[in-house]
């Protein structure tokens, strides 16, 4: 039995809370209202009498002066009669009253917790207290009349202390108090009246408001959405039709009136869309290219499209087997029937002979096709021809055979690695050949073997998109070590991402290189020994004469002062280690080397190379000017080469200034001068190095950096310096260059990258 709906409209749901908050805030209001004038009103009869209490004392200072008794009792009496005061009295310290407009209670004493005593006394010593807030009282008398009670002190002022008539001590502060006590009832009466009053607005106040509002959600809110509720019927129904012109301000409501009929709109638009789309599909079912046929449970045809036509021509209900290929029974494997039994879409793979006699191959993919209830009431078959593609498939086997015997006779290693983990998948005859391991021994295990240095093999690693890595030392099977450069390039192979991997052996040209580069190391030695001469002469003769001074003054039984001792044997040990940084500078150089990048500064180098040079440019009167950078970067080189480079270039300066000032004789005053400079820019750092030598002629600049090229004469350069300079540049991913000053002379310009990423080798 279906439970009864109860419909509770729109303006209900928003009249019963907007109601109920409305009441309750005009009912605080009111509340909070009344409680505000009951106050007003108190506080200012509170006032009232403060300012009465306040007259009578000034009143009774006078007559305390002069006849205290009679004048202080009859002023209380007048007082009290025309102030319409309910009591009136005056208290002594002791708590006796000593004048009231009620004569029967003069003389009586008053205890300390009496209620009149209690402001005073509830504190010891007792205080009097001087905020009204404090010294005032409400209170109902015994036939349940408002009484208001104000307490205020007389104090001893100069004049009573000094009277003559009533002596009072000057230490005593306060001689009495002041009671006054007054009815309420008049302003009990107005609070009351005020109450009501504000009781009955809020009443009205809440029925003109109530019925306002009611008013408002009715025709603002409720008849609009009547409205809507109707239309959007309609739209389920499938009436679109616009209702209503849009106003330019439209409340929230006509917003949505507006947003509904354009959902209707969109709605109807959705809907020829739909329509389209379903047009569209049947005709991509008719009119694709490969078979399609919806069969039964009995293997019946009850749909198919044109191709299948055009193939096979079917009638409806002929039996799928019999269509396809002429048979009077199901196929033993039979992807429709699988579909029956589990729901599920099946794949398979068919080949049969044409009627030409031609062999033919398809795909089959069946799809299940399910009532509400989810049973399977039917099943799609779709057929693709593969004819084509296993033709090719042949073809491919051929052509990877014939690569794969390529792939085995190139004469330069090749390996073949997994991406994710560099593990060796397979390697040519070559690269068996090369480190000497045979096939199955290396497959398998990781590309790391083959490295002399696990850093190494780590930075290609971290660096495995790069495609070139130069001067990397391998290790064959027999422990040899050999210099290859490697080639890196991304491939598929086996369905799976590798990475092809060429090396090649350049053992012997690094090995020529390295002659090349010692024998230049050489005569650039002898290219210094005239300076080294000069550097180890300096601190050889301070040596001599401090060593002599000394043996003189031991001759001569003279004592040698300590201070003096002491210079001499500093000047001699530090000259010591001036000469021996020079020997192991100049060993260190000259020793032969294997090519090691590490993190340099630059600077550093090329101040270490002038002072192994500085002395063979002053023999010459060569000034050097030095603009460095502090801020640079260090770069990834070999810091020894990089220190060859710098000496060429500098020896090749010092040359063209000398071949310069020779060819323009003695007599002519002539700038020689080697700048050195060094600048961080973007990503790079440039070091200068300019003379004021001879330049280079323009058929020269490009030939500079070739092997054995010079322009000096027969005996005095091995055309190699620059060359072996350029090669040393290209090592650590840097560039150089030459240029003719404007002013005479040549500039030389060294590019090192400063990007994150450089790899460091040994070789």
């Amino acid at each position: 039995m279906k439970r009864k709906r109860t419909n509770r409209g729109l303006a209900f749901k928003l009249f019963i809370p907007v109601g109920i908050v409305l009441f309750a805030s005009i009912f605080i209001w009111t509340h909070y209202s009344s409680k505000y004038r009951e106050k007003q009103l108190i506080d200012t009869a509170v006032i009232q009498v403060d300012k009465f209490c306040n007259s009578v004392l000034k009143l009774t200072w006078f007559a305390m002066l002069h006849n205290p008794t009679q004048d202080m009792q009859e002023i209380l009496n007048s007082m009290s009669e025309y102030n319409d005061i309910k009591e009136i009295r005056v208290f002594n310290c002791e708590g006796q009253i000593r004048f009231s407009n009620n004569p029967g209670e003069v003389g009586h004493v008053r205890e300390k917790s009496h209620e009149t005593c209690s402001t005073c006394h509830s504190m010891d010593p007792p205080k009097m207290k001087t905020d009204i807030k404090d010294r005032v009282r409400i209170f109902e008398s015994g036939d349940g009349e408002l009484l208001l009670g104000l307490i205020n002190p007389i104090v001893n002022a100069q004049s009573c202390a000094t009277s003559d008539c009533h002596y009072h001590p000057p230490d005593v502060a306060k001689l009495g108090s002041l009671d006054v006590i007054v009815s309420l009832e008049t302003i009990r009466k107005n609070i009351a009246a005020s109450k009501k009053l504000s009781a009955w607005s809020a009443v009205g106040l809440f029925l003109i408001l109530a019925v306002t509002i009611g008013l408002v959600i009715l025709f603002q809110v409720n008849r609009p959405i009547t409205r809507l509720v109707g239309k959007t019927r309609r739209i389920a129904e499938g009436d679109f039709t616009r209702t209503g012109p849009h106003r330019v301000w439209a409340d929230e409501i006509e917003q949505l009136s507006v947003a509904i009929n354009e959902m209707g709109q969109k709605i109807q638009e959705k809907q020829v869309e739909l329509n389209r789309q379903k047009d569209m599909y049947r005709h991509l079912f008719e009119q694709v290219p490969c078979t399609i046929t919806v069969q039964n449970r009995e293997y019946k045809l009850v749909e198919f499209n044109q191709e299948f036509v055009r193939r096979f021509n079917p009638k409806y209900g002929d039996y799928c087997y019999a269509a396809y290929k002429g048979l009077d029974a199901k196929c033993s494997r039979c992807p429709v029937e699988k579909t029956f039994l589990d729901g599920k879409s099946h794949f398979s793979e068919e080949s049969g002979i044409n009627k030409d006699g031609t062999t033919t191959h398809w795909f089959v993919k069946t799809a299940p096709l399910k009532d509400e209830s989810g049973r399977v009431v039917a099943a799609m078959e779709m057929s693709l021809d593969i004819t084509r593609r296993k033709r090719l498939e042949e073809e491919v086997r051929i052509s990877e055979k014939k690569y794969q015997a390529i792939f085995k006779n190139i004469p330069n290693p090749v390996f073949i690695l997994n991406r994710d983990d560099l593990c060796i998948l397979d390697l040519n005859d070559a690269a068996q050949s090369v480190y000497g391991y045979e096939r199955p021994a290396i497959k398998g295990r990781g590309f790391d073997m083959l490295f002399a240095s696990s850093r190494e093999y780590e930075q290609i690693k971290n660096n495995i998109n790069i495609a070139f890595h130069e001067r990397c030392v391998h290790v064959k099977n027999d422990d040899d070590h050999i210099y290859v450069n490697i080639w890196i390039r991304p491939a598929e192979f086996v369905n799976r991402n590798v990475l092809i991997v060429t090396t090649v052996d350049i053992t012997v040209s690094v090995e020529t290189e390295q002659q090349l580069i010692q024998a230049g190391k050489m005569a650039t030695l002898g290219e210094m020994a005239t300076g080294v001469a000069h550097e180890l002469n300096q601190p050889l003769s301070v040596n001599k004469t401090a060593s002599g001074l000394i043996a003189r003054k031991i001759n001569s039984d003279e004592l040698i002062d300590r201070s003096i001792l002491k210079t001499l044997s500093e000047e001699i040990e530090s000259h010591v280690d001036r000469a021996s940084r020079i020997t192991s500078h100049m060993r260190l150089f000259g020793r032969k080397t294997v090519f090691k990048k590490e993190m340099v500064n630059i600077n550093e180098v090329l101040k270490r190379a002038f002072d192994i040079f500085s002395q063979q440019l002053k023999l010459r009167e060569i000034e050097v000017t030095w603009d460095l950078s502090e801020d640079l970067p260090d770069i990834q080189a070999d810091p020894v080469r990089l220190e060859q480079v710098f000496i060429n270039l500098l020896i090749n300066a010092r040359d063209a200034i000398v071949a310069k000032a020779k060819n323009a004789g003695e007599d002519r005053e002539l700038l020689r001068r080697i700048s050195l400079s060094t600048r961080h820019k973007a990503d790079t750092i440039q070091v200068k190095i300019r003379d004021t030598g001879t330049g280079i002629a323009s058929a020269h600049i490009s030939k500079i950096f070739e092997p054995f090229f010079t322009t000096k004469n027969v005996g005095e350069g091995t055309g190699l310096g620059l060359s072996i300079s350029y090669g040393i540049i290209k090592e650590s991913e840097g560039d150089i260059r030459v240029y003719n000053n404007r002013d005479g002379g040549a500039t030389f310009v060294i590019v090192f990258n400063t990007r994150k990423g450089q790899t460091s080798h040994e070789a």
